[in-house]
C-alpha cells in the first residue's frame, strides 16, 4: 500500500509480522544488511514536514505497518496488510537473530533501559547474544560525530541485527545512513520497544490494545506530550482516507476493464 502525504510517496511493502520475520531471516542467513521502518500516523506527520526524514524513510529496503490505522487505510483501498508494531517484534527478531546465529546491538535509550532490556530479552530468548550496547547522550544528532562514534563501535563489535530505540525522526536518519556504512548489517526501528521490555513504560492493557485504542491509553499516560501529536494525526486523516478510497476506486475500474476485454 502506497501513502502520499505532502509531496512524498511512502510505501508498505511488507504485508505483516510472518512476513517481515521470514525477510529477516532471509537477510540475516544469506549476510545481507538492510533497515526496517515501522509506518504509523506520526510518521507520515512528520514525514509531510521534513525532506530529511522522508529521504531516510525512502531508503529503508522493507516497511511495515505499525499502527492500526495504517492497517484499516490500507484494507480500505483493498490492499493485504497487517499489523506489526516495533515494539512487538522485538523477542521474536531476536529470536530470529539467536536461530540464524547473529548477534544483537541496542542503541538507544538510557544505559538503565540497555542494561534491564538486555538482561530480559537473554533470560527470555535462550542463546542471544548481545555484543553491543550504546545509549547516545541527550541531543543526539543521528548525522554528527556521536553518531560516526556509534557507527565505528558497531563495526567493531560483532553484531549483524541492530535495534534502533532513538525515536522519529531520528533512528530511521541514522538507518538510512548506517545502512550505507555497515552493509552487512540489518538495521530495524523499535521506538520504545526496550522502553517496554525494561519496565521504564508501560503498555496498554491488553484488552485496549485488541480494541486498537493503545493510543488513547498513551494520552492519558501523558497528554501534554502526545494529545497535540494524536491531533496533528488525526489532522490528516481525512486525506489519507481519500487518497485510500482513490487507489480502490481505481484498482476496480481497472478489473472491470480487464473483464469486459
Amino acid at each position: 500500500m502506497e501513502f502520499s502525504i505532502g509531496r512524498h510517496r511512502i510505501a508498505v511493502n511488507v504485508s505483516g509480522r510472518d512476513a517481515l520475520l521470514f525477510q529477516v531471516r532471509q537477510k540475516l542467513e544469506a549476510a545481507q544488511g538492510f533497515a526496517v521502518a515501522t509506518l504509523n500516523l506520526d510518521h507520515l506527520v512528520k514525514i509531510a514536514a521534513s525532506q530529511d526524514f522522508a529521504a531516510a524513510y525512502a531508503r529503508h529496503d522493507m516497511v511495515v505497518a505499525d499502527g492500526q490505522p495504517i492497517v484499516w487505510l490500507s484494507r480500505l483501498a483493498r490492499k493485504d496488510v497487517s499489523l506489526a508494531p516495533g515494539s512487538d517484534m522485538v523477542e521474536p527478531l531476536c529470536a530470529v537473530a539467536r536461530d540464524t546465529g547473529a548477534s544483537v546491538a541496542l542503541i538507544g535509550s538510557t544505559e538503565e533501559v540497555l542494561h534491564r532490556s538486555a538482561r530480559s530479552l537473554e533470560e527470555t530468548v535462550a542463546g542471544l547474544a548481545i555484543s553491543l550496547r550504546l545509549s547516545p547522550s541527550r541531543g543526539f544528532d543521528p548525522m554528527g560525530p556521536e553518531a560516526d562514534w556509534i557507527l565505528a563501535n558497531l563495526q567493531a563489535s560483532s553484531a549483524r541485527l541492530c535495534l534502533l530505540a532513538l525515536g522519529a525522526p531520528k533512528q530511521e536518519i541514522f538507518a538510512a545512513r548506517a545502512r550505507e556504512i555497515a552493509p552487512d548489517v540489518g538495521f530495524i526501528s523499535i521506538g520504545a520497544g526496550l522502553d517496554f521490555i525494561a519496565g521504564h513504560q508501560t503498555r496498554a492493557p491488553r484488552w485496549m490494545r485488541d480494541l486498537a485504542l493503545e493510543w488513547l491509553w498513551r494520552a492519558m499516560s501523558s497528554p501534554a506530550r502526545m494529545v497535540p501529536r494524536y491531533a496533528r494525526c488525526f489532522a490528516v486523516l481525512p486525506g489519507l482516507v481519500v487518497s485510500a478510497l482513490r487507489v480502490r476506486m481505481q484498482e476496480e475500474a481497472e478489473a472491470d476493464v480487464t473483464y469486459i476485454r
